[in-house]
């Protein structure tokens, strides 16, 4: 990696692969939104690379010559943005029996302007296609995932072997170098899983279409129960209906959020609460906004994010309940599932009824699989920051996440004598910060297109009149209308109130709880496979994702409806 920062070149930008040359921002813009930093490119996404690749050959997907010597091809790094190859991905639906392009491109991506896929030599591979059948049937008789069991335990090993606080730098150093190999088989589990899940999402909705019930495949994906990336929320739940039945506790939020845990450590009547709260701190403090990124805070290091999702819970709406909307849709997912059965005939019955149980099986599994990850990247988020204070404790910077800016050898030498690298930090903020204002293309097909034709993200767009309709992708069904309100910061949800609907430019766990102060969730970018959907499938909350520039086009405060069963937002009146 070096330092060039020529046309707006970040120091870990990639070449993009020449053979698969379509790359997109859907789907891993949700789980990389920012721009993508040495330490974490060092440390995660080289071993995500490799990991990725394995997972397409256990999927059974790969055949011989498709990477060749190109070091990048599933992961692409531009303007310093993280993009997942849409061209491969493409093969899913090209060499999959039964599968399609379009498919996987709204499965994966939801709705772009993709060009459309072109067919060219060594795409097709019956070896490939065989091997994918039999890998469809394998999962369709699916009943459990143990091996994510084993997998849970060698990140617990991991975590239970991090370095004590006063270990020499050496220890922490190595305990970071020991992480990638880790990461790398984590992720490869992460990733298998996701596609199976996909693939069996997509072989549910064919069902429903080969009956004439086509919308009912949403209703057949929600309520699966113990979905964990849920279960902060359902905490986070309990915690603000416990701040609004204490008086004293209710006041001390609403002097506001700014050192509300002082002001409750002092209360003798928010002992109760206060317990609560460490108890959601020692289960779930390792997740937080941005989680995939060790320069992120989580709820453990800045438990105001968390006291501020419980500000706009104690005021949510009771029929909001968690266990109230699981209920809901089971009772829906019943009612559908008993319905599409009695459309088909019986050889199909016997693929949707093992379809039905293994696509729940596996939407679980990415979720338990996505939390094992992110628990052992919180071990390295914390030796991380250890280092780093040490640093500043000896005249470094007092910003501890910005040394993410180093590479792992850089930080190394930063730590030994801080003054080395200063200068660079300064530099590397800089161009950090004007990558940051901007705005990357959702896609491209090639190059890039330079930095300098990007969009600044603070650009205005023309803001939707009353009666105008955008139309995404159906994430979870059930019609609800309320005022939008705009957020873009989790850790910030002021202005969210009861009955409002939540318009956000991505989502991850760290927003699932403000699901649930919403009356429906509306997001920028999404597909099948996204967080917002699995969540809002969990929760009952009406949801519809990949509505392009909703954050920037539907006015805040406006009164919108929004239609989680046919993927609509409609402006009903503009806002004040």
């Amino acid at each position: 990696m070096g330092t060039d920062t020529r046309a707006g070149r970040w120091l870990v930008d990639t070449e993009p692969s020449r053979r698969w040359p379509l790359y997109s921002r859907g789907n891993v813009g949700e789980v990389l939104p920012e721009v993508m930093n040495p330490f974490l490119f060092e440390v995660s996404l080289r071993a995500a690379e490799r990991g990725w690749r394995e997972a397409y050959a256990d999927f059974g997907l790969v055949a011989p010559g498709d990477f060749g010597a190109e070091e990048w091809v599933v992961i692409g790094v531009f303007g310093g943005y993280t993009y997942i190859n849409a061209s491969y991905i493409r093969m899913l639906g090209v060499r999959a029996p039964g599968a399609t392009v379009e498919a996987i491109d709204a499965q994966f991506f939801g709705e772009s302007d993709a060009p459309p896929y072109r067919p060219r030599p060594g795409d097709r591979h019956w070896p490939a296609t065989l091997r994918l059948g039999r890998t469809v049937l394998r999962a369709l008789r699916t009943t459990a995932l143990p091996a994510l069991d084993a997998d849970r335990a060698a990140a617990e090993r991991f975590v239970a072997g991090r370095p004590a606080a006063d270990a020499p730098n050496e220890a922490l150093f190595a305990y970071i170098r020991s992480y990638p190999p880790l990461f790398q088989a984590l992720f490869r589990r992460h990733a298998l899983t996701t596609f199976l899940a996909s693939l069996l999402a997509g072989l549910l909705a064919d069902l429903c279409a080969k009956a004439g019930l086509a919308e009912h495949h949403i209703a057949l994906l929600g309520g699966i129960g113990d979905v964990e990336s849920a279960a902060p929320a359902r905490a986070l739940w309990e915690l603000g209906r416990l701040a609004a039945a204490v008086p004293d506790v209710d006041a001390a939020f609403d002097d506001g959020v700014k050192g509300v845990g002082d002001r409750l450590a002092a209360l003798p009547e928010a002992a109760e609460f206060n317990r609560g709260f460490g108890r959601f701190l020692e289960e779930f403090g390792f997740r937080g906004p941005d989680e995939w990124n060790f320069a992120a805070d989580t709820w453990e290091l800045r438990p105001e994010l968390a006291y501020a999702v419980i500000d706009r819970l104690r005021r949510a709406d009771p029929a909001h309940d968690p266990s109230l909307g699981q209920r809901r849709l089971e009772a829906a997912r019943t009612k559908a599932a008993a319905e599409v059965r009695s459309r088909l005939r019986a050889p199909d019955r016997f693929v949707f009824d093992r379809a039905l149980r293994s696509a729940a099986v596996h939407a679980r599994g990415r979720e338990r699989q996505k939390t094992t990850l992110i628990l052992a990247q919180h071990e390295v988020r914390k030796a991380q920051r250890e280092l780093a204070r040490r640093a500043a404790a000896r005249g470094g910077i007092d910003d501890l996440a910005a040394t993410c800016l180093l590479t792992l050898g850089e930080l190394e030498e930063y730590v030994a004598d801080p003054a080395v690298h200063l200068v660079t930090l300064e530099e590397r903020r800089r161009h950090y910060e004007r990558l940051r204002s901007l705005v990357p293309p959702f896609l491209f097909e090639g190059e890039p297109p330079p930095v300098e034709t990007w969009a600044s993200r603070g650009r205005s767009a023309e803001p939707l009149a009353g009666g105008s309709r955008l139309q995404g992708i159906a994430g979870c069904g059930g019609t609800a209308r309320g005022r939008a309100r705009v957020v873009t910061d989790p850790g910030d949800p002021r202005g969210l109130g009861a009955g409002d609907v939540l318009v956000a430019p991505m989502t991850d766990p760290s927003w699932t709880p403000l699901f649930l102060a919403a009356a429906a969730v509306v997001v920028d970018v999404g597909a099948v496979v996204s967080h917002a959907v699995i969540a809002s499938r969990e929760l009952g909350i009406p949801c519809v994702v990949s509505v392009t520039d909703a954050t920037r086009r539907i006015p805040d405060g406006s009164l919108v409806e929004v239609d989680g069963d046919r993927g609509t937002v409609t402006v009903i009146e503009e806002g004040s």
